[in-house]
C-alpha cells in the first residue's frame, strides 16, 4: 500500500500543478503493483496480456487482479470500450491508466503493440506524461423520487428507443432555454467523447486539455441545428416532449441507465473526479488525429489499384 500511496501522490501532485493539459515525468518511477485489463476470450488480446505479464513478472512487478483496489497502474490493452471500463476502475481507485491499443481505431489507447514492451520499461523508469480528463457527472430524476446516477468518461446520450419515430428533446443551459431538438436525440461529450459517438454526428473534436463539453444533435430533423460547445463548468438539463409513440432512453458510455419519460430531467454538469492517463515519451494528440482519421493522405491512392 505505500508504494500505491507514493504513486497516487506523485499523480496528484501532477494534477495539481497543471490541472489541465500535460505534465512531465522523469524522476524514478514508484509503480511496483499493476493491474492488466482486457478480454481474455480474445486470442490477441490474450497474447499480449501474457507476454506484458511475463515481462512485468522479470521486472519484479506484482501484478494484480483487473478489480484490485491497491494498483499503481493500470493497463488496458484493447480498444475504447475496454478503456471505458478500465477509466471506471481508474476513476474508483484513483490510479492513473495506461492504454494498449488492440482495437479498430483506438483513440483513447494510444500505445501500439509493437511499442508496447518499450513504452511500458519508459514509464517503470519514471518517463512519461501524465494527463487529466474530465469527465461528466449525470442524473435522470424521475418524478417519484427514483433517481439514477452515473459517470461518462466519453458521453451522455438520451436518444429513440424501440421505434422509428424521431424525439423532442429540449434543452436548458444554467436555466436558460437553448433549443428543442427534433430528432434522434441529444449528446453532451466530455473533450475525450468529442471523437466517439459525437464526432459521427458532425460535431467538432475538442482538444483533451480544454475545460469543455460539447452538445450535439443526432440526425437533427432541421439543418440548422448545429452542436455547441459550452465551458465545462455549465449545467445541462434535458427533457423529452410528449408525443405519440415514442420513446427515449439515456445512455452514458455505451451503457443503458434508464427510460424517459416527458416527465423526467435529464441533468448533466461537469464531474469532480477526472481520469489520468499516462502516456510514454512521444505521445502527441494531434499526431493521433493524423493516423486514426488519415489526414494528410492522398485518397487517390488506393490498395486495390483503382484510380
Amino acid at each position: 500500500m505505500q508504494h500505491a500511496s507514493n504513486a497516487l501522490a506523485v499523480g496528484q501532485g501532477l494534477y495539481e500543478a497543471t490541472k489541465t493539459g500535460f505534465c512531465e515525468h522523469t524522476m524514478s518511477s514508484d509503480i511496483q503493483r499493476v493491474a492488466i485489463v482486457g478480454r481474455h476470450e480474445d486470442p490477441h488480446v490474450a497474447d499480449l496480456m501474457s507476454l506484458l505479464v511475463q515481462h512485468l513478472t522479470k521486472a519484479g512487478i506484482d501484478i494484480l487482479a483487473a478489480d484490485d483496489k491497491s494498483p499503481d497502474l493500470i493497463i488496458a490493452i484493447g480498444g475504447d470500450g475496454t478503456m471505458l471500463y478500465a477509466g471506471n476502475l481508474a476513476r474508483a481507485s484513483d490510479v492513473a491508466l495506461l492504454g494498449v491499443n488492440r482495437g479498430r481505431l483506438g483513440f483513447l489507447a494510444d500505445v501500439s503493440p509493437d511499442e508496447m514492451l518499450t513504452s511500458v520499461d519508459h514509464i517503470l523508469k519514471g518517463n512519461y506524461t501524465c494527463e487529466s480528463r474530465s469527465l461528466l457527472a449525470a442524473t435522470l430524476s424521475r418524478t417519484d423520487d427514483d433517481s439514477v446516477t452515473a459517470t461518462a468518461f466519453n458521453d451522455v446520450v438520451l436518444q429513440r428507443r424501440a421505434t422509428g419515430r424521431m424525439i423532442d428533446v429540449v434543452a436548458s443551459i444554467d436555466g436558460e432555454f437553448v433549443n428543442t431538438h427534433s430528432g434522434d436525440g441529444l449528446i453532451v461529450a466530455t473533450p475525450t467523447g468529442s471523437t466517439a459517438y459525437a464526432l459521427s454526428c458532425g460535431g467538432p473534436i475538442i482538444e483533451p486539455s480544454l475545460d469543455a463539453m460539447v452538445v450535439v444533435p443526432i440526425c437533427s430533423h432541421t439543418l440548422t441545428d448545429r452542436p455547441i460547445v459550452i465551458p465545462a463548468n455549465k449545467t445541462i438539463e434535458i427533457r423529452v416532449l410528449d408525443r405519440a409513440d415514442t420513446y427515449a432512453e439515456v445512455i452514458v458510455d455505451g451503457h443503458a441507465i434508464g427510460d424517459v419519460s416527458p416527465d423526467d430531467v435529464l441533468t448533466v454538469t461537469q464531474s469532480t473526479h477526472c481520469i489520468r492517463l499516462i502516456h510514454p515519451p512521444g505521445y502527441n494528440f494531434f499526431s493521433i488525429l493524423r493516423s486514426k482519421l488519415y489526414w494528410g493522405r492522398d485518397s487517390r491512392n488506393h490498395d486495390d489499384g483503382t484510380s
